[in-house]
């Protein structure tokens, strides 16, 4: 059973005044306030946060930048600067022929061009790689002394149609 009370029911003596809204706005204030100024001291970290430690035996303060620590002189030296060769490209040196024959084989050249037959217009980035690649073809075969396939058909028509006027004149 319960043990009745010995403090009259309509006054508590252990509960607090109830808080009017004004301090609880004030205590509100006063924990936002305390909040605001935890963390570390600004510049703490290029300054060193080490000298909280108490250690006494300090011979160097290490740098805490990251990064090389030999110099570089800034003025005008004697000495060239040494640049770096380049590197040498990985694809051999190939002869004129076989360039030509794995440019006559290109995929991509192959699919340019037969979009351009069609009508299509191409992108500026790609109709000059085009142009780069047939200006090269044209190059190559200069070299190796050919001449186009279009130029040898209109020649052998040519050479027909001397036939047959050599020929109808009789």
């Amino acid at each position: 059973m319960k043990k009745p009370s010995t403090t009259p029911r309509g006054k508590s003596a252990g509960k607090a005044p109830r808080k009017s809204r004004e301090e609880i706005n004030q205590e509100a204030r006063d924990r936002k306030r305390d909040k605001k100024h935890r963390g570390n001291a600004p510049g703490s970290r290029a300054s060193g946060a080490s000298e909280s430690t108490g250690s006494g035996k300090r011979t160097q303060q290490n740098d805490p930048r990251i990064g090389s620590k030999k110099p570089v002189s800034l003025g005008v030296t004697d000495v060239p600067v040494k640049k770096q060769p380049k590197p040498k490209s990985e694809k051999p040196m190939l002869s004129p022929q076989e360039e030509l024959d794995s440019l006559e084989t290109d995929e991509r050249l192959d699919a340019l061009l037969e979009r351009l037959e069609e009508g299509e217009t191409l992108s500026a980035e790609e109709q000059s790689w085009v142009n780069a690649k047939l200006d090269r073809i044209d190059e190559l075969m200069q070299q190796l002394g050919l001449s186009y396939d279009d130029d040898e058909e209109e020649e052998e028509e040519e050479r027909e149609d001397m036939m047959r006027l050599l020929k109808g004149g009789q």
